[in-house]
């Protein structure tokens, strides 16, 4: 039987005595349920192993326990208030630090990237920081260079430290092996592996750790890094080496680089106690408005994301106008406040519901949670409005055109903006299905476009493009079904419509 605490009664009808307390029986006995099978299934984990496991499992239990007990929508949308003034600052009032003092800084930093998922969603099999994004160097590549060029720079030792996921962590390892000549600090640490969750009978459908249930098993967000930093013993030794901030990031952005200023900004706070947490934003345009923003709830900073807002206000989350900013995932948090916070269980998350259905028909539910979630758990939390420049991910291939073009140039494993192009927005690019895998997409490109004065592109069909091709402006192409259109070399389109019969109009 599966009971849907979450829709368990309709909203308006009043829930008699014995409701509620069929309420609380039903789920006491899917608690103790879930946790006789997790005692079973901790039981079939390596030796070695057990004892991790059964940290894991105790997040897993307290997330489980959660979920049955919060009913209902969780956020009520009059309570919900634009942010007021100083709970965001701007990035133009921050200072650099003095030349002398950088040192003395990064020496207090630690940079943690978020390496848990796979380049599925880009036609590849392994970790995703394994593809490559220009210049034949890998997202993972080109963290390295940062930080090496980083600690060179200014005689530092600031540690890389990548947060794997069990899909990730062997992969990794293995090309972890090839900086071993790199001066650089690397650490690692696996995020928790948690069980999928039958959504008829709410138990586990995993029966042991073995690859014959490697489909019962999920990484569960991002949110769970604090507790797994914390049981990895990594937090501690930083700690005791005084560090006093992490930089956390996603690996696929390439604009999340190390900031002098905002560092300065948390070290060097004159003015009272420095933020134990700090989330980047910058502003929303139209291919942002699924971006979680920041809101003031219930008198703390709150990330709404679009999956917990009601149906009747998604146009008004949406909306540019009243949710200016978006959260980029670049994050600055106090390591003695992870510490506390996780030691004492004032962790909170909202929990992001993810129904699956498995390749065999059998629909599961996954429980998992967003680190910048937590940002209501910690003292004098802001947000600092970024340029758009610190906010560059590369979830497709459109995306991934965009950064291997002569739009951006290379130093030292940062892109920067070409300086001719003569505006500093990145171009709206939508690639279609034929384009969807990188080996497809490479394939279709006898050399990447001149993209430096480019405002929209869209491509779709079967399409391909000869060498030195030059793009300007808006450019729509579409090839029908059964047609194929092969942009010639050396072609210049300047806001013209290609389509399927290969006729070239002006846009």
């Amino acid at each position: 039987m599966y009971v849907s605490f979450q829709t368990a009664f309709v909203r308006g009808h009043r829930r008699t005595g014995s409701d509620v307390k069929f309420i609380e029986l039903t789920m006491k006995d899917a608690e103790k349920a879930m946790n006789m099978e997790l005692q079973k299934l901790i039981h079939t984990a390596p030796p070695g192993q057990q004892e991790g496991v059964r940290r894991e499992f105790d997040g897993f239990e307290q997330l489980f326990g959660r979920y049955l007990k919060e009913t209902g929508q969780p956020i009520v949308w009059d309570k919900i208030n634009l942010l007021p003034d100083d709970a965001v600052k701007a990035y133009g009032d921050l200072k650099l630090p003095d030349t002398q003092s950088i040192k003395e800084l990064l020496n207090q930093l630690v940079v943690v990237k978020l390496n848990g998922g796979l380049g599925t969603s880009m036609g590849c099999t392994g970790p995703k920081s394994a593809i490559s994004v220009r210049n034949d160097l890998t997202f993972l590549d080109l963290t390295v260079q940062q930080i090496e060029h980083l600690n060179k720079t200014y005689g530092t030792d600031v540690p890389l430290v990548l947060m794997n996921s069990f899909n990730t962590d062997e992969d990794t390892q293995k090309i972890l092996k090839k900086y071993g000549s790199v001066k650089i600090s690397l650490f690692t640490f696996n995020q928790s592996r948690y069980p999928r969750i039958n959504r008829e009978s709410l138990l586990p459908i995993a029966t042991n750790f073995g690859p014959e249930s490697a489909e019962g098993w999920y990484p569960p967000g991002h949110g769970d890094i604090y507790n797994s930093f914390a049981n990895s013993g990594l937090l501690d030794k930083f700690i005791e080496q005084g560090k006093k901030y992490v930089f956390m990031s996603n690996i696929d952005n390439l604009g999340a680089t190390v900031d002098l200023s905002i560092l300065n900004f948390l070290l060097q706070n004159s003015n009272g106690p420095a933020p134990e947490f700090v989330m980047e934003v910058t502003d929303k345009t139209k291919a942002d408005v699924k971006g979680g923003t920041l809101v003031e709830y219930e008198g703390k900073l709150r990330l709404l994301e679009m999956a917990q807002v009601p149906k009747d206000h998604v146009d008004e989350f949406k909306s540019v106008s009243k949710f200016k900013i978006f959260n980029t995932n670049n994050l600055w948090i106090s390591l003695d406040a992870i510490k506390r916070v996780t030691v004492e269980k004032t962790l909170h998350m909202e929990i992001i519901v993810n129904p699956k259905t498995l390749d065999n028909g059998l629909n599961v539910l996954q429980l998992e949670t967003a680190v910048g979630a937590a940002i209501k758990s910690f003292e004098g939390a802001i947000g600092i409005n970024v340029p758009r420049r610190r906010f560059l991910p590369v979830k497709t291939t459109s995306d991934l055109l965009i950064v291997m073009s002569n739009m951006y140039s290379m130093k030292s494993g940062s892109l920067e903006m070409n300086p001719k192009r003569s505006f500093p927005s990145v171009p709206l690019v939508k690639l279609g299905s034929h384009f969807t895998r990188v080996k497809n997409f490479l394939s279709r490109f006898a050399s990447i476009p001149d993209m430096l004065e480019l405002d929209h592109l869209t491509v779709s069909g079967d399409v391909t493009f000869g060498k030195n091709v030059s793009l300007k402006g808006t450019v729509i192409i579409i090839a029908n079904h059964g047609d194929r259109i092969d942009i010639p070399a050396g072609a210049v389109l300047e806001n013209k419509i290609v389509s399927g019969n290969l006729r070239i109009l002006d846009h």
